[in-house]
């Protein structure tokens, strides 16, 4: 009995000693398990950026059809983005994050993709669906939801639909060699229409329009119709010689129209004379001068179809930048007397 007693403590001490190890051996596996998972996590974890602006206006510009009714002041803006997109493995993924001086945050759109497929998903900001404004603004009113695309071998598809209204466009096109085609098809029967009060919804376009361009030489020529009762149609045929470009064009109104665009290292000049338009009115005229010199940028823009307009949408707009690193200088004006001069810093 007094020969056990040594041999069993020595053999207790060895199955404390064993177990400790073990202990430890296990707490080192564990850890290390767990950074393993936390690095594979954090690199699988794609990639973001952020990017914003911050903005200072003086003035008041009005807009479309709508005047300006407040007097000149201080509009101060500020907009922050935060874009996300995956990455290493087959399905793709992106989005954004946006904030601005209001402090309510907006989700921008998603894509998930994967090979030649695109699913895109934006509220009622998909251009595909778009209305009129009733209300003046002069800008097109976007309302798809979300969009699946298509693009391998020359042959692209986009289907775009409006989950509220069940409204949907789907553009199918084809490119060999000279030769490209469209076909489009848009349902906006139950479209919304923009008035003061907000949206209202209210009875669209029905219809199937189908285009082709063919480019031969220094011409490209492009036609396209629908299928309306009242059928929309339009032809033109444009020819580039150096850096000249002259364009004729017609459509379903029996307006016609020549225009001439010129591009000279840091100048480009365009006109456009229509004749016999819809409004009855064949003196309507558009030329547009842009100049861009290191930092400096002039432009001056005149249509007298816009008569009447204010904003960026006026009869003859003059605008002038100049950018000093990350800061940039604005000012612009309008023949209505409208007045604005911003500065802004992008990050």
């Amino acid at each position: 009995m007094k020969l056990l007693r040594p041999l069993s403590a020595l053999a207790h001490r060895f199955s404390v000693q064993f177990h400790c190890r073990l202990r430890k051996s296990v707490k080192k596996v564990l850890l290390t398990t767990t950074a393993v998972v936390f690095t594979a996590g954090f690199v699988s974890a794609g990639d973001y950026s952020m990017s914003g602006s911050i903005k200072l206006t003086y003035g008041s510009f009005g807009t479309g059809s709508t005047p300006v009714t407040t007097p000149d002041d201080f509009t101060p803006e500020a907009d922050l983005d935060i874009a996300a997109s995956s990455s290493g493995g087959n399905i793709s993924m992106t989005g954004t994050l946006e904030l601005d001086e209001d402090g309510a945050p907006d989700v921008g759109p998603i894509t998930i993709s994967s090979g030649a497929l695109v699913f895109t998903y934006d509220t009622n900001d998909l251009g595909a669906l778009a209305v009129a404004p009733t209300n003046g603004d002069g800008e097109d009113d976007n309302y798809g939801d979300y969009s699946v695309a298509f693009s391998a071998g020359g042959i692209g598809v986009t289907y775009t639909k409006d989950q509220e209204t069940s409204d949907n466009a789907m553009s199918v096109s084809y490119a060999a060699g000279a030769l490209s085609l469209t076909l489009d098809t848009i349902d906006e029967t139950n479209a919304p229409t923009d008035v003061a009060g907000g949206l209202q919804y209210s009875s669209g376009d029905k219809k199937t329009t189908i285009g082709a361009t063919y480019v031969t030489g220094p011409y490209t020529i492009k036609v396209s119709g629908d299928d309306q009762t009242a059928q929309d149609w339009d032809a033109s045929v444009a020819m580039t010689t150096g850096d000249t470009t002259i364009t004729v064009a017609a459509d379903e109104t029996n307006m016609m129209s020549v225009g001439i665009a010129y591009t000279n290292g840091a100048m480009s000049v365009s006109a456009r004379q229509e004749f016999n338009n819809a409004a009855g009115d064949e003196s309507e005229t558009e030329v547009s001068l842009s100049y861009t010199d290191g930092a400096l940028t002039f432009s001056a823009a005149s249509d007298s179809g816009q008569k009447g307009h204010y904003g960026d949408e006026a009869e003859l707009l003059l605008s002038a930048a100049y950018t000093d690193g990350d800061v940039t200088v604005a000012a612009k004006g309008t023949d209505q007397d409208e007045m604005e001069v911003s500065v802004t810093f992008a990050f």
